[in-house]
This record gives C-alpha cells, structure tokens and sequence, in this order.
C-alpha cells in the first residue's frame, strides 16, 4: 500500500522522462504529487506520462531544451501560476561531453554549464519566487561523483556539477529561514539505459568498473530515486545544503593499488 504523503503538492523534474529522472516522477507521483516532467523528446514523454497515468498518478509534461534557461525559468514560473503553487522542483537534466582537455571545444564546454548550472541557476530562482508565494518547499539538484572525485576527459562536465554543489548550498543558506531547503545527491555510477547499452558493448570494461566499487555494483534509478524522494519529503525537514553521495561507496573509497 503506497503513501500518499504528497497529495496536493506540485513537482517539477526536469529531464523526467529517463533514468534517475523517469524513477524519481514515477515515485513522487505515486506518493500522490502532481507531477510536471520536463525533457526534450516527446517520444519519451509521452511513454513515462502514459505509464504514471497507468497507474493511477497525476502528471502533465512538457518538451524544453534546458540549454536556454530563460526558457525554463519562465516555464517554472508559467507552471506556478497555472497550480497556484510549486512545492518540490528536482534539477535532473544534464549535458555531458567526454574528451580529452586539447579536444574539448569552447562550444561543448559552455553546452555542458548552460545545461548544469545556468539552468540550475535560473530555474531555481524563479522556483525559489514560487515557493514564497506558497509557504515553503524543497529542491535537490542531481550531481555528480565527478564533482568531487577527478576523472581524466571529463573536465566541462565535472567542472559545471561542482558548480551545481556549491551554488546549491549557498542557496540553501540564503532561504533557510523561508522554509525553503536546497540539497543535492551526488549519484555515482547508475545503471541507466546508456550505462546498460555500454555494459553489452564492453562488457570487460564494465565489470572492471563496477568492481571497483565498494559495493561492487552500479546503482539502479530507483534508488537514486528514493534518496531524491527523501531529501524532498517531510522527513528530511531539518536538512538543508548538503550534498549527499549516493554512490555505493565510491567516494568515501581510498584508492590502494592491489
């Protein structure tokens, strides 16, 4: 029997439609929230709608490329208005580029931040005008072990989820006492679609880098899920600025050559 602790609440997930995103829509709209899934392609959008819809949730959706954040801050805003609310908004979507530093274009290190961090930024902002009008609320921005741990060829996008950590915890410092929370979960490596396509490609290669892990294992989108749903909910009401890895253990790993 599901809780519907949520009943009421509007959320905002942006890239809702796939992994971590798809998991986390489809638990808040079953703890009983109105959920608002932002992605791009609508084939995907309409799949996770139709099945949040299958089960008996409350959902709408809408195609957005994050890269133009004004654009998403004034959906933010538009979204607000049309419920009279906005309770919970999860900063999901992300670019990444992977290449080494001498072939790292401008252009793909800028496409990296405008995704997250300058959307992150934005949509936040107009979320945090929102939650006033509305008493309160809670956002949790998806991060990165690369933010804090240094992985070779992926510097733009290291580099703009560190970003993410930071302005994340400053935030939450500056709207503490407006019953308005800010966290992020740091996600290591998740058994996504992409990550799943990769492991039959490489499957060598994947092994290696899940026994590398303490856990030994990726993490699956419903746990990273949860971690999101928690940090959302009444039960983490006395949580604010952190920046939570959900990583199997990864980061708080001392490396020891065998």
């Amino acid at each position: 029997m599901s809780v519907k602790d949520m009943e009421g609440r509007v959320a905002i997930v942006t890239g809702g439609s796939d992994g971590i995103g798809r998991a986390t829509s489809q638990k808040l709209a079953a703890r009983g929230a109105h959920v608002v899934v932002l992605a791009r392609g609508m084939e995907k959008l309409e799949a996770t709608r139709n099945a949040i819809h299958a089960a008996g949730g409350s959902v709408e959706i809408h195609s957005i490329d994050l890269s133009d954040a004004e654009a998403y801050a004034a959906l933010v805003t538009q979204i607000a208005d049309a419920h009279g609310r906005l309770d919970m908004l999860v900063n999901n979507a992300m670019s990444v580029h992977y290449a080494p530093l001498d072939k790292l274009s401008l252009e793909h290190w800028r496409k990296d931040f405008a995704v997250n961090s300058d959307a992150v930024f934005a949509g936040t902002k107009a979320a945090i005008a929102a939650m006033r009008k509305s008493g309160g609320g809670s956002i949790v921005n998806v991060s990165s072990t690369t933010a804090i741990r240094s992985a070779p060829y992926m510097t733009s996008y290291s580099a703009s989820k560190a970003a993410m950590i930071q302005f994340t915890s400053v935030a939450a410092m500056e709207v503490a006492r407006e019953n308005i929370r800010l966290n992020c979960v740091v996600p290591g490596q998740v058994q996504t679609a992409g990550n799943e396509d990769f492991a039959r490609k490489a499957p060598e290669i994947a092994a290696k880098t899940a026994d590398a892990i303490p856990m030994g294992r990726g993490g699956d989108p419903d746990e990273l899920a949860e971690s999101i749903i928690f940090l959302l909910s009444d039960a983490a009401s006395y949580i604010t600025g952190i920046a939570l890895p959900v990583d199997g253990g990864k980061s708080a790993q001392l490396y020891l050559p065998s």
